[in-house]
């Protein structure tokens, strides 16, 4: 039996596996046979709590960005276009930020704190 506890995200999980002695035999061939990676996992730079709390910053400092002028810092700052993407979705659903209407793009301005 293996049991796995923890969280995914903010979800807690308790797994339970039951294994038999020919699943257990299987699961070590295969741990064997696999060759070991060349190179070491890619980590990223920058934590996900770390760059939530400098994206924050940015605006914060900042006062009042366009939508467009904080997606570009922010993809500078997460790195590429996705991550940027995926901080001005947050900042748009943060309580800190108010999201106004500005002609073109939308206005981020930070009320928190």
């Amino acid at each position: 039996m293996l049991r796995i506890r923890g969280t995914v995200g903010d979800l807690p999980v308790d797994l339970t596996l039951e294994l038999d002695d020919g699943d257990w035999a299987r699961l070590g061939a295969q741990l064997q046979a696999a060759p070991a990676p060349s190179t070491p996992p890619v980590v990223p730079v920058k934590h996900n709590d770390d760059l939530w709390q400098n994206a924050q910053d940015l605006l914060r400092n900042a006062g009042q960005l366009s939508g467009l002028e904080l997606l570009d810092q922010l993809e500078g700052l997460a790195g590429d276009a996705s991550a940027g993407k995926r901080l001005l979705v947050r900042l748009r659903h943060s309580a800190k930020v108010k999201v106004a209407s500005g002609g073109d793009t939308p206005l981020y301005s930070w009320v928190g704190d």
